[in-house]
């Protein structure tokens, strides 16, 4: 494990200028709240891109940059670097978190790092034990455990949403939490992979019945009306078994851009868990003696 007296030296220009750097896992709309919070208290932010879940609520997240598209969440912008000789130019204007499709192991090369953030929500896969690559490894949703494979251990699930966990997070939900009403109906999810291909966008108002896009050769249609809240890219390739649909049937509550309660309650905790250790003195909140994290 890193040394609490961690520095990171590439992002200095001297010592009044450094930033530490954070790495988030994924760049979905939990992991782009937790990148803005993350940059709102002066670390450099960089999101890696997770091939594996495809990212819907596109409004509400950075993923777009990797695309050449504009990508903002809260008045902050997103920048796509391809390079690592990219990096420290594009973060020393600091009005930017950057995303890439390099991987972890691609970024390590960077220096020592503050923080690593495990936001791909991947709810049934074996987790990467992140310790010992950043002075404080957190890890979002079912499959972390501190001590084994994070530092912080924060719950996902609907009603513990932001837990501070001081063992495990719970595993799978088997539901989706309501909205205006409405669960597991509200999504479209891909029974075999394949291309996919759509000529809408998100916050486009849909009816039931409608086609919204063909996976492959097959049509998709809309389960019922509202605002398309989510929607996977136009011309991605789909695995099977993953969302690439959600419609919001809340009418004139509906919301897809910005940051929404759910990531920001995450994000809200991962820096309160940070924050927590650090006044600890400790890099490893689970093994100090009567620590309370909830």
């Amino acid at each position: 494990m890193c040394s609490p007296s961690f520095t990171n030296r590439f992002f200095s220009d001297g010592p009044k200028s450094r930033r530490p750097l954070a790495i988030v896992l994924g760049t979905n709309e939990i992991a782009s709240a937790v990148a803005v919070l993350l940059h709102r208290s002066s670390r450099a932010v960089i999101l890696t891109h997770d091939p594996v879940i495809p990212v819907i609520r596109r409004g509400m997240a950075f993923h777009d940059a990797l695309f050449g598209d504009f990508a903002w969440v809260n008045d902050l912008k997103a920048q796509r670097v391809d390079y690592l000789s990219e990096v420290r130019g594009a973060l020393a204007a600091r009005e930017t978190v950057l995303v890439t499709t390099m991987g972890l192991t691609d970024l390590l090369i960077l220096g020592s790092i503050d923080v690593i953030v495990d936001a791909r929500m991947h709810k049934r896969s074996v987790k990467p034990d992140l310790r010992g690559f950043a002075r404080q490894a957190v890890g979002l949703g079912p499959g972390y455990r501190i001590g084994e494979n994070c530092d912080l251990a924060i719950e996902t699930r609907p009603g513990r949403i932001g837990h501070l966990m001081d063992g495990s997070t719970e595993d799978q939900h088997p539901e989706p939490s309501l909205l205006g009403g409405v669960g597991r109906e509200r999504f479209v999810y891909t029974q075999a992979g394949g291309r996919w291909h759509t000529p809408l966008d998100v916050g486009v108002r849909v009816y039931k019945g409608v086609v919204l896009g063909h996976l492959g050769r097959e049509p998709v249609v809309a389960p019922l009306d509202g605002i398309l809240r989510g929607l996977a890219r136009d011309d991605t390739e789909m695995p099977a078994n993953v969302k690439i649909v959600e419609i919001d049937p809340s009418g004139r509550a509906c919301r897809w851009t910005g940051m929404d309660e759910r990531p920001r309650s995450i994000a809200e905790a991962v820096m309160r868990g940070m924050r927590r250790m650090e006044a600890a003195g400790s890099t490893t909140p689970g093994l100090v003696p009567g620590f309370n994290f909830h």
